[in-house]
């Protein structure tokens, strides 16, 4: 489980500084060296075309802007936060689940694709599969979700269907305040879920 961020006090962030920016490239850590490497990776792979599609559309073009965005981020964030955030939590604790979840799900919709007929049976019952979509939303991590996604971006499910997964799931965000109150989260929950099936079904009746 995610440990609750603890609480920095300093009298000034120099979150954006440029001088602090050349100074921690001037003095890069092996951290900060390698999240830049992978980025740089993925980045120049998708502006060279190596990576996804040769053709500029609109999912290019935001792998490349967000990519950019990650670089300039770990180029001005402060050390602690790069050292403790972002590569001791998030690269070392979520990166693989991410991984893992994004690659079964690859696996598990292919092989449905390829032996179990699961288009056809899920365009015959896209209302099961907005409602399953929704219940899988309030399990607390953002896994299970990459499922939908990878339906989503193969064409098998609306977006409708995407949409109501996404209002209801909140990811590990959730655990904190699991932690403190049983009975806020499952309202929470159940308020998210009402909210994601109503609005999925809504757009679903109207096309979307």
């Amino acid at each position: 489980e995610c440990e609750l961020s603890g609480l920095h006090l300093q009298d000034e962030c120099r979150c954006l500084s440029f001088k602090e920016a050349i100074e921690q490239i001037r003095k890069i850590s092996l951290q900060r060296f390698l999240l830049l490497f992978l980025l740089g990776i993925a980045l120049g792979g998708f502006l060279f075309g190596f990576v996804g599609s040769r053709v500029w559309e609109w999912k290019r073009v935001t792998f490349i802007l967000l990519l950019s965005l990650a670089s300039f981020v770990v180029i001005s964030m402060p050390e602690h936060y790069l050292e403790e955030h972002i590569w001791k939590h998030i690269a070392k604790r979520h990166l693989w689940r991410i991984f893992l979840w994004s690659f079964f799900a690859l696996l598990l919709i292919n092989a449905g694709l390829k032996f179990w007929n699961l288009e056809v049976f899920v365009k015959t019952h896209m209302l099961w599969v907005l409602l399953i979509a929704s219940l899988v939303g309030v399990v607390p991590e953002s896994g299970p979700h990459l499922i939908f996604v990878m339906m989503f971006a193969k064409g098998m499910v609306p977006f409708s269907v995407i949409l109501a997964s996404s209002i209801v799931q909140d990811g590990h965000g959730m655990l904190p305040l699991l932690s403190y109150s049983l009975k806020d989260s499952l309202l929470i929950k159940l308020f998210n879920l009402v909210i994601g099936l109503g609005v999925g079904f809504l757009l679903y009746l109207a096309g979307f």
